[in-house]
């Protein structure tokens, strides 16, 4: 792979395309918010004019969008990519988004003979700009090791999950599990209010997470 198509450079999609810029990749990408824009073009990132620009001889296309609406927005119906998108072409999403939406999307993309992985991922925005990202991957297998040359540039972790869908699923046990901590966490900082050394508090907290 050589040229990727990159849609959606908000506070992760940026710094994930500026990775892969400065791993020899040619990145074109397009985000609605012109400040987004200008970022990633200092980055070196190609701007195109629109989504649709971002699939001319792209190898493969890569998506990272807020929500569910917007990725079955940007790919479905007669406007949509996957009616405009070569076949060679390999679309990973990795939006964190409804699995449902995600094998909904992932099924369109089969009807059509596209090959589609999710890849949601789990590092923040710090993870972003490190390129020490986790993915958790849904999709055909020989899928997720055509992704994985590109995946490596942006990550330091891939698990695939399973099947399209797989990899939402196991993402949102894993952001069930972040909040249970904090909720347990907020709770053990309120009953140990009287302690006056909240550091010490804090550090046993942060000991006995790890």
């Amino acid at each position: 792979m050589k040229k990727i198509g990159f849609i959606g450079l908000g506070n992760m999609g940026e710094p994930m395309a500026t990775n892969l810029v400065k791993a020899g990749f040619e990145v074109i990408g397009f985000d609605l918010m012109e400040d987004a824009k200008k970022k990633a073009e200092r980055n070196g990132i190609q701007i195109a004019k629109d989504a649709v620009s971002t699939l001319e001889n792209v190898d493969a296309l890569i998506s990272m969008l807020p929500a569910s609406e917007h990725v079955e927005s940007l790919y479905l119906g007669e406007e949509g990519l996957l009616s405009k998108l070569d076949k060679t072409v390999l679309i990973i999403d990795c939006s964190t988004i409804a699995p449902d939406s995600s094998i909904k999307v992932a099924n369109q993309a089969k009807d059509l003979d596209l090959s589609m992985i999710d890849a949601p991922v789990s590092g923040g925005v710090v993870g972003a700009q490190e390129s020490t990202l986790t993915f958790i991957v849904g999709g055909a297998e020989n899928n997720v090791e055509r992704a994985r040359p590109l995946l490596e540039k942006m990550g330091s972790n891939i698990f695939h999950a399973g099947s399209n869908g797989a990899g939402q699923v196991a993402k949102v046990c894993n952001n069930m599990l972040l909040a249970i901590h904090m909720c347990g966490t907020a709770e053990a900082i309120s009953l140990g209010s009287p302690i006056r050394r909240m550091d010490v508090f804090l550090a046993m907290d942060s000991t006995i997470s790890s």
